[in-house]
């Protein structure tokens, strides 16, 4: 039976009390069994002729004095409080989870991307005036470089020590693909007797042997720290299950593989090929770099925050549009949970597994009009709230999508924001486009290459003067 007073409390909270809308509250609800009020009461338990209460009901348990709702009113702030209390602890956990999975709630004092993206690196590169680079071998060092000491903490200066990494990684890349090709050797044990699969295998012991650098380095590091620290790579080595024991080193060092090659080589591709569209496109360039200014007027590029990532709608619509153009991972591959009706009557049965091009879905001319135009006001919000949201799945979609799709999205924004800030970059061939090379990521064929340039020193000034800028606008592409 369910306790009165509750009742009768819900009925305040939710009765028609001039709140206008509906209040959904959770209440810690007081019940016991009927039964439990007709217990035969020895005598010397009575008080003047009445029963004295079960001194099985807990204390909370004050119903049985069968007060009235006045007389109980404090009893039930309490217990309005104690329900308050446990909201707001859950909503402080809640905050206290998710605010780790913020990238850059607050950026370090020394900014990893500045090292990469400025005075140090490509500065020092375009000192004749410009620099002829490959997107993906810079980016890619970067994108490395930031993974390791945001997610696994690790800090290690010397790139060149994990230029090694990216090579073989590249290489993996074009194995899996090749071998994806030639359905005669799906087959493990016969793939496993030929020159390609015993360079598969000796690649994946060396990349072995570098997440094993990671993982060694932060144990040697986690138990000296003074202020603790809960980044991902911690997780797995604190966490232990039901029966307290600890992660084994295989489980962990799949994890940390899996994010160390998924979680650089999809961003720098998206960043490379981003890169490359607003070199094609000198109007949106400075238009971004224009959005960026206005943010950032009168702060130091080091000041960056993780609300301003927000403040850069143009920015963040050119980024989608690059990965609707040029999407890191071009196809995902699911398996059917039931059978599913196609428009035409086919039947695809259920435990089938489905290949899905992603390239496809993102150049559907019924979708996307010209798809091959680069034209990032298809995510203007006017342009967009009528197309499905199946229509863009860069980073895959349902439960099984890239979990770290926030983090790379962040990454864009901050990286494409600094370089912007100054540098200019060009196409290195306005007559020739890079030829796609779709392995297990979206590369191009010869690498892809731009020139860089430095802002000159009046240029990178307008950041910081109180001219006005010319306002942004969207909605209507610029001719």
């Amino acid at each position: 039976m369910t306790c009165p007073l509750v009742q009768a409390g819900r009925r305040q909270l939710l009765g028609p009390v001039g709140i206008g809308w509906p209040c959904p509250v959770w209440l810690p609800v007081v019940s016991f069994r009927a039964g439990d009020r007709e217990k035969e009461v020895p005598e010397k338990e009575k008080v003047e002729g009445k029963a004295a209460p079960d001194r099985r009901m807990t204390q909370m348990s004050v119903f049985w004095r069968e007060l009235s709702l006045e007389e109980a009113y404090p009893l039930l702030l309490l217990l309005l409080a104690g329900a308050l209390i446990q909201i707001l602890k859950w909503i402080y956990c809640f905050y206290e989870y998710y605010s780790h999975l913020c990238c850059f709630p607050q950026i370090p004092k020394q900014n990893w991307l500045l090292g990469h993206l400025g005075m140090a690196k490509w500065q020092c590169l375009a000192l004749e005036g410009s620099a002829r680079l490959n997107m993906f071998e810079h980016i890619s060092l970067m994108t490395l470089d930031s993974l390791q000491k945001s997610i696994f903490c690790f800090i290690d200066n010397g790139q060149n020590n994990w230029k090694r990494y990216i090579l073989t990684i590249s290489e993996l890349s074009a194995l899996v693909t090749e071998r994806i090709n030639q359905p005669h050797l799906h087959s493990d044990s016969l793939y496993n007797l030929t020159h390609d699969g015993k360079r598969f295998q000796e690649i994946c012991r060396l990349l072995l042997s570098f997440t094993d650098t990671v993982i060694l380095e932060r144990c040697l590091t986690l138990h000296n720290l003074k202020i603790k620290t809960l980044n991902f790579i911690d997780m797995f080595l604190l966490s232990e299950d039901e029966d307290g024991k600890e992660m084994s080193l295989k489980a962990i060092r799949g994890e940390i593989a899996t994010f160390m090659f998924k979680g650089y080589e999809t961003t720098a591709s998206g960043l490379s090929w981003a890169l490359y569209n607003l070199a094609r496109h000198p109007e949106y360039q400075e238009r971004c770099r224009q959005e960026v200014r206005e943010l950032l007027r009168g702060r130091e590029p080091e000041e960056i925050e993780w609300e301003d990532l927000a403040q850069l709608p143009f920015l963040t619509m050119c980024i989608k549009e690059s990965l609707r153009l040029h999407p890191p991972v071009t196809g995902i591959s699911r398996c059917c949970t039931q059978d599913v009706v196609l428009p035409n009557g086919w039947v695809i049965p259920k435990g089938v597994t489905c290949l899905i091009s992603i390239f496809g879905l993102h150049h559907n001319p019924a979708v996307w009009p010209d798809p091959e135009v680069y034209d990032p006001f298809r995510f203007d919000p006017e342009n967009s709230k009528d197309r499905s949201p199946l229509a863009f799945i860069p980073f895959s979609a349902g439960p099984r999508n890239c979990i770290g799709q926030t983090f790379a999205m962040a990454e864009m924004k901050v990286a494409l924001a600094l370089t912007l800030l100054r540098f200019r970059v060009l196409p290195d061939n306005k007559d020739t486009e890079p030829l796609r090379k779709p392995e297990l990521i979206l590369r191009a064929e010869g690498g892809l290459w731009l020139r860089v340039e430095p802002l000159s020193a009046s240029e990178r000034k307008a950041q910081w003067s109180g001219t006005p800028l010319t306002p942004l606008t969207f909605g209507v592409a610029q001719e």
